[in-house]
């Protein structure tokens, strides 16, 4: 079997690095414009140059997302920027608007083109119709099954790729208008307010300004409240269904959940090559992930329409059962001792769990520290803070701390 892409999100260079790291062959980018995450970090130009450059040196490609759907005066920018991303490396762009598809094939036909998944391709003959129009790629719709992936793959010779991992939109493949509808800020032009995680109330028309609370019975109150994908648990069949390319949603998200998911699942991806016919799930992939911040997960229409569930009932919140306390910046064999760069506050007499791509996971109490001055500490109290600590087992530069909630 061939081996399938981990694509994984980075809306930062930061988060590029710990995605590389940690095990993907491929991250997900976008620029201050043009794509669809208009509140992640993204990247400038000489940033992004950076990052392509960085994750090349690991043996990782890196796709730019230029993905919205475009009214005329973005396409006025659009040739220049396509020739810069063409020039600085990058491997693919992803592109939703056939008028920024027609562009791009005039302006780099050298570059290859993914289709993004706003695109919302559910069939075979759409993946055809991609194709002979010259993409590389489908990202597909999240409302497949793994029946018709397999269904399209046998129909046309295409790198398919999907979503195995993530936040999932309460509308039809992400196109969304309640955004632009309450707040002018438009979904399909990356600037989603997120809308469907506010609270609602209703409202009788002959009394306005009067609020009536939208009771909750025993399967709650939660309307748009849709659910995390997550897959790590059908790796075989994902595989099987002849999906090149298993896709983590999360650009937004922070640097520990991408760094967590994407180790996961290389796990899980490595352990199912190795041996196929011996196989079998390890439950600690999911406890792995469930350290991340989620929310409740689902399969989605990956196992079928009658199985799927895709909203909460029970609550529209994360679920955070671990603190991000902590980075390794260094490590000091002889005197046993981790440079750790804080992220959130730990203290002396803490317990906490250190993990890496190459250092199994161990937990550590902390038994002191000292700033750079070689001050001693009972807290580490400032982000970002660089503080030295006593550790019991070697570690490593991008090693992460972490801290149980009580």
């Amino acid at each position: 079997m061939k081996k399938p892409e981990l694509l994984a999100p980075a809306g930062d260079l930061e988060k590029l690095i710990m995605a590389v790291r940690y095990g993907a062959d491929a991250v997900y980018v976008g620029g201050r414009k043009f794509g669809l995450r208009a509140a992640a970090g993204n990247f400038e130009l000489a940033q992004m140059a950076e990052g392509i450059a960085y994750a090349h040196k690991y043996g990782a490609k890196v796709y730019v997302t230029v993905n919205i759907f475009a009214h005329n005066p973005h396409l006025e920018e659009l040739p220049d920027y396509l020739r810069e991303l063409r020039e600085m490396g990058a491997d693919a762009v992803l592109i939703s608007d056939p008028g920024v598809f027609s562009i791009a094939r005039q302006i780099v036909p050298d570059l290859p083109l993914h289709i993004s998944t706003q695109a919302n391709t559910t069939n075979w003959a759409s993946v055809e119709f991609w194709k002979n129009h010259g993409a590389q790629r489908v990202v597909l719709a999240r409302e497949l099954s793994l029946h018709e992936i397999r269904e399209i793959k046998d129909k046309v010779k295409i790198e398919l790729e999907a979503f195995v991992h993530g936040a999932m939109c309460m509308s039809y493949s992400g196109r969304c208008l309640i955004s632009s509808y309450l707040t002018g800020r438009s979904a399909n032009l990356g600037e989603c307010a997120q809308p469907c995680r506010w609270k609602y109330a209703l409202v009788e028309e002959t009394r306005p300004g009067q609020y009536f609370p939208i009771e909750e019975d025993e399967q709650g109150s939660y309307v748009f409240n849709s659910m995390d994908l997550c897959m790590i648990e059908h790796i075989p069949a994902m595989l099987k269904s002849g999906i090149e390319s298993l896709k983590i949603e999360g650009r937004m998200k922070s640097v520990y959940y991408v760094a967590t998911v994407v180790s996961a699942y290389r796990r899980a991806i490595d352990c199912y090559l190795a041996d196929p016919d011996g196989y079998s799930f390890d439950p600690a992939w999911l406890i792995e992930i469930h350290k991340a911040s989620h929310r409740e997960f689902t399969t989605g229409f990956f196992l079928g329409r009658d199985s799927f569930k895709g909203e909460s009932t029970e609550s529209s919140g994360y679920r955070r059962d671990f603190d991000f306390v902590g980075v390794v910046k260094d490590y000091l064999p002889e005197r046993g001792e981790a440079l750790i760069e804080q992220r959130n506050k730990f203290s002396v007499g803490d317990v906490l769990e250190i993990t890496g791509p190459n250092t199994p996971l161990f937990t550590q109490r902390v038994t002191g520290m000292m700033d750079k001055k070689g001050n001693i500490l009972e807290t580490a109290p400032h982000p970002k803070q660089v503080i030295s600590m006593p550790v019991d087992s070697p570690v490593a530069p991008l090693d992460m701390l972490r801290r149980e909630r009580i």
